[in-house]
């Protein structure tokens, strides 16, 4: 199995780093974990196209985390998908997709469909394809050797938002080829200990490095809502993870960056990444 990240940003526009997303890949199947900025060009920049993923698994509704899944459903359309495409997500993903293709898109699908009958063409219509899934902590996806659970975590809920209006998931991935964590974007939490235990990898949003915490409001990130350098490695040793890919970073320079590093080698000793766009890391 292999891990393509193909956006290792966050929510703020970074020209070397996309938005959130990755693929998990093993043979012929290619799972996408959300699609934040740039995810449809990068996935033909790791010589994927877009028809070839399924399913899709978005982890929450953060714009950086879906603002391209309407442009990567459509883009596999566009490039000939005829086989269905599920959609899996936390509370509310299902009424963002009908929004998109009843709405957003509705002129655009309707152009194309007139433009295929014109020409004659067998073109099904998207709608018909794209099955959304709400779903719930629990076993989310089980077929041809993969098995995907999800679970809570806690990603700003400390300031105040439930899970049920709010709601966040992280996932773990078993295959028979090995376990894969996904944290999503989450502070040290009961769902991510539940997921990361034992896994063979572990990809985890790291924001800030601990030396870009100097102000209270700095402070806040990696107390409710996002992960630091000083959290992570202790996350990945506490659950026994093996390796620890790190993504989800805010632009810093390459000594910031480099500070993460020592961070995690005091508290882990284990193999890790500070992730790149398009880097490519075997389970």
């Amino acid at each position: 199995m292999k891990i393509i990240l193909l956006g290792t940003g966050g929510p703020r526009p970074d020209p070397e780093r996309q938005g959130s997303g990755l693929i998990l890949t093993d043979g012929p199947a290619y799972l996408l974990f959300d699609a934040g900025r740039g995810v449809s060009t990068q996935l033909v920049r790791a010589g994927l196209q877009p028809q070839q993923v399924n399913p899709i698994f978005i982890t929450h509704h953060h714009f950086d985390h879906i603002g391209n899944l309407g442009d990567v459903i459509l883009s596999s359309w566009n490039n000939g998908r005829t086989t269905p495409l599920q959609i899996i997500g936390p509370r509310g993903t299902a009424a963002i997709v009908e929004t998109l293709l009843n709405q957003v898109y509705a002129a655009d699908i309707h152009f194309r469909l007139t433009e295929a009958a014109r020409c004659e063409s067998d073109l099904v219509d998207i709608r018909d394809l794209v099955d959304v899934i709400d779903v719930e902590p629990g076993l989310v996806y089980d077929q041809s050797g993969w098995r995907v659970f999800a679970d809570y975590v806690e990603h700003g809920h400390g300031l105040g938002l439930s899970q049920t209006k709010w709601p966040c998931l992280g996932y773990r991935v078993e295959t028979p080829s090995g376990i894969v964590t996904i944290s999503g974007d989450t502070v040290p939490c009961a769902g991510l200990d539940r997921l990361a235990g034992g896994t063979d990898v572990l990809v985890q949003c790291c924001y800030l490095a601990e030396a870009e915490i100097v102000d209270h409001d700095t402070a806040l990130v990696p107390k409710y809502i996002l992960a630091s350098s000083g959290q992570v490695g202790k996350i990945a040793a506490q659950a026994g993870v093996k390796k620890l890919v790190l993504t989800h970073f805010r632009q810093k320079s390459a000594a910031l960056m480099q500070t993460i590093a020592e961070d995690v080698d005091r508290d882990f000793t284990g193999e890790f990444f500070l992730g790149q766009d398009l880097m490519e890391i075997e389970v």
